[in-house]
């Protein structure tokens, strides 16, 4: 009797022992390559399942989007610019078949090759267009991964390059071309500024010689702008409608006196030459006599 009960004890946790390693429990977002005896089998989806301990061999497949990070990668860029690019894949198993038949590891293949991609691509490329047209580079990059990993059953859904790193001294080349670029852009709107500005000075000037009274009350309003402020010094500006006839006035003054003093000297002079020309008959003599 005592050598049945431990019969059957023996018997339950030998049943107990071959459910525990024979049931596999597959969840929602994963598939299981089943190989039993080495031959594959069909894929088997979520829920409980059955393996035969020694014949069969099971593999999981992870359905969900994997996020694969590539490491720094040493390139060279068009333009002979040394830099380090990392970037990260965003890749999920699409076929878990070929997935485990087509591929010895596909997450560790698809990392090599997005390495590869990563640096042949940059490198064919100048820096500007690696910093101002990143999304370009994404797609590109995107397109020539997935092209090499389709036929693993695996699909890459984005890449990105996260960061792009240069020598300090093209960063300082780069600071100096953006200075300069902007100084040429404040140079060419404070230009255009002034051209607009001349523009409208011009019309204003048109139609306030059109009508004194508006100059007037322009003049007695800068007046009023001046005498606002505490200034210890006060400038009357004067309009030239104004102060036009006084300059007139004195510029006449000033040629009339200019006149007379160029007469005074001519009429000096004729007496001077009298003089000279009684000195002459005087001088005659002298000479024929010398002579």
């Amino acid at each position: 009797m005592a050598v049945w009960w431990v019969t059957a004890v023996v018997i339950v946790v030998a049943a107990l022992a071959l459910c525990a390693v024979s049931l596999k429990v597959l969840r929602e977002y994963e598939r299981g390559v089943l190989f039993r005896l080495g031959r594959l089998r069909p894929v088997v989806g979520p829920g409980v399942l059955w393996v035969w301990p020694g014949a069969d061999r099971l593999v999981r497949v992870d359905l969900r989007v994997v996020t694969l990070t590539i490491p720094p990668q040493e390139v060279i860029t068009r333009d002979n610019v040394p830099a380090r690019v990392n970037a990260v894949v965003l890749f999920k198993v699409t076929d878990p078949e070929l997935s485990v038949m087509a591929v010895e590891n596909h997450a560790v293949a698809t990392s090599q090759i997005a390495q590869t991609t990563l640096r042949s691509v940059v490198g064919r490329v100048e820096l500007d267009t690696l910093l101002a047209h990143r999304a370009d580079l994404n797609d590109d990059l995107a397109k020539n991964i997935d092209r090499q990993t389709g036929p693993w059953g695996v699909h890459v859904k984005v890449v990105e390059i996260k960061d792009v790193e240069i020598p300090e001294a093209m960063q300082r080349a780069m600071a100096r071309e953006a200075e300069a670029e902007r100084e040429r852009r404040a140079k060419v709107i404070n230009a255009h500024g002034e051209l607009q500005a001349s523009d409208e000075l011009f019309q204003a000037a048109e139609k306030l010689s059109g009508n004194p009274a508006s100059l007037q009350l322009r003049y007695l309003q800068t007046l009023l702008e001046l005498g606002a402020d505490q200034n210890s010094t006060v400038v009357f500006p004067l309009p030239m409608d104004i102060i036009s006839p006084f300059l007139q006035k004195a510029s006449g003054f000033l040629d009339s006196f200019a006149d007379r003093t160029a007469q005074g000297t001519n009429h000096g002079g004729t007496n001077h030459g009298g003089t000279n020309h009684g000195g002459t008959n005087h001088v005659g003599p002298t000479m024929k006599g010398t002579r």
